[in-house]
């Protein structure tokens, strides 16, 4: 019976996911012999594999991407996709071998991601923040047999080497050689690669903030959920235009890239992020979304305020952000700049997604992460496992469709009942809301209290003399841990000290709250990917 309740669930869910994905254009009332051809292409390479080439059925003329090559139309990349997939089989690529790319936004790296789909391949993707032996390590813990990078990153890369060779992506200098995708792909016919003997599987890498980054391994599963549970929540259409600052090799750009392209949008990138060139192309371009991490937005947003006053962004219907955690601060002034169009989504490379806010949840509930997602399932629990009321803070665990499988390195998040710890502890208010209350190994013990770092970064980061701020727990004498802020003044705020820090705090919170230690620094570091490295700081 309860296999039964389950598969009838999963039905509901399904049905409900293809009635949104109508609703938004990811489906669409298309002749009986594209149908027919779409069919055909699931059934081949499964949703991942597939997804380049029924896009090229669907909208063959349309743009993809506009990159800093220029544009390219769906039809380009699925030929482009085919010809590179039958060149790799030729080689002897076969289903099962690893795939690791190393590349920033551009239109090779779609290329090659899709046509490893289409081989049966294990995608691996690499942050291009790593150092050199990071690639290596990466490379050979996963199982690489082929990589791809940007020439820009051969230093790093240096000699190694793996079974079936390397090939760039992107190319700085020996434009003609033979070590290149473009190479390799005007070389070969554009045809249909065979069926693969398994479905590829993909890798993505956890940010790597408190040490080495592992790879969340998981299989790219035949349902809709992974567009359904987002659409559940916030309003993409069809045939837009993204601007997609986030990068592909994170999970947030790796998402929004295959939506983008599941409803057939242009998709617009650039290999270097720079706020203004974002603003002149958020105008220029007609953007309908805007992709980012928070950091990005706060870089936006600190911009001369005369780069976006008086800028037409009617166009500009979502602003979707993910990755780190969104101040309330910083959701309200990117509202006041841009509108109500601001969409948080909370989760992790292993959980994937859990809750969203819409922009009425945080102007209803500032700090929230929203509401729980379609089909996802959300559960606090204590440290037995039971339940907690609303109200109070439990450690937060997650079950959706799209969840991952285990660390490839062997290891796994801690599971109960089905359900994936994210790492954080939060709270549910009497709506439902989920707040973030912090980092489970975060917090820290003061003096017999317990107090979590992120509550203070939130409201240290409301001071009107402070950029952004990190928060960590630091050994004492006295109290066993106190807090230690590290701040980032705004330009021109050379008056704020960490006397009027503390006191800003002592103002608003309980006094073992206050930080005993306060630091300014010029910028906190950060990853690829934005996310502060607290390791660093400690």
């Amino acid at each position: 019976m309860a296999g039964a309740a389950r598969l009838a669930e999963r039905l509901g869910n399904e049905a409900y996911y293809a009635a949104l994905c109508l609703r938004s254009g990811v489906v669409g009332i298309e002749p009986p012999h594209k149908v027919a051809q779409m069919l055909l292409e699931l059934e081949r390479y499964g949703t991942l594999g597939a997804l380049s080439g029924i896009a090229a059925i669907r909208h063959r003329d349309q743009l993809v991407m506009v990159d800093d090559l220029g544009e390219i139309t769906y039809g380009e990349l699925g030929d482009r996709v085919n010809a590179l997939a039958t060149a790799w089989i030729e080689e002897g690529l076969e289903a099962g071998d690893g795939v690791a790319l190393l590349a920033r936004n551009h239109r090779g790296l779609l290329v090659a991601l899709f046509a490893a789909a289409r081989c049966g391949a294990k995608i691996i993707l690499l942050n291009t923040g790593f150092s050199g032996p990071q690639i290596r390590e990466v490379c050979e813990r996963e199982g690489t047999d082929l990589l791809v990078y940007d020439e820009e990153f051969e230093h790093a890369v240096g000699d190694y080497t793996p079974r079936l060779g390397r090939l760039r992506s992107w190319l700085t200098t020996r434009h003609n050689a033979d070590d290149t995708l473009i190479a390799l792909i005007t070389s070969t016919r554009p045809k249909a690669p065979p069926k693969p003997k398994q479905a590829p599987r993909l890798v993505i890498l956890t940010s790597g903030t408190t040490g080495t980054p592992k790879g969340a391994d998981r299989d790219v599963p035949m349902s809709l959920a992974p567009v359904g549970g987002v659409l559940s929540k916030v309003p993409f259409r069809s045939r837009g235009v993204t601007q997609l600052c986030a990068p592909i090799f994170h999970a947030l750009g790796f998402s929004q890239m295959l939506l983008g392209i599941a409803l057939g949008s242009t998709l617009v990138v650039s290999r270097r992020f720079d706020p203004v060139d974002v603003l002149d192309s958020l105008e220029s371009n007609r953007a309908t979304t805007m992709v980012v991490v928070p950091v990005m937005l706060q870089r936006i947003l600190a911009a001369n305020p005369a780069e976006y006053e008086g800028r037409d962004f009617k166009s500009l219907k979502i602003i979707f952000v993910s990755g780190s955690a969104l101040s309330a601060d910083l959701a309200a002034r990117a509202m006041k700049v841009f509108g109500p169009v601001v969409y948080n989504l909370y989760g992790s490379t292993e959980v994937a997604y859990a809750t969203v806010a819409t922009p009425a949840d945080m102007i209803a509930a500032p700090g929230t992460v929203g509401q729980i997602v379609h089909g996802t399932v959300v559960k606090l629990l204590d440290d037995k496992g039971a339940e907690v009321p609303a109200g109070q803070t439990g450690r937060i665990f997650v079950g959706n469709a799209i969840g991952f499988d285990g660390y490839t390195g062997g290891g796994d998040k801690e599971r109960i009942a089905g359900l994936v710890s994210s790492g954080d502890v939060g709270h549910f208010d009497a709506s439902g809301r989920l707040f973030i209350d912090g980092r489970d190994d975060d917090m820290i013990v003061s003096g017999g209290e317990n107090v979590f770092p992120a509550e203070v970064e939130e409201l240290i980061a409301t001071h009107p003399s402070v950029l952004e701020v990190a928060v960590i727990g630091v050994p004492d004498q006295e109290f066993g841990q106190r807090l230690k802020a590290f701040v980032v003044k705004r330009a021109g705020e050379s008056a704020l000290d960490a006397d009027a820090v503390k006191a800003y705090v002592k103002e608003n919170l309980a006094n073992y709250k206050v930080p005993a230690q306060v630091d300014f620094l010029r910028e906190l570091p950060r990853n690829a990917t934005g996310k502060v490295l607290k390791r660093e700081l400690k």
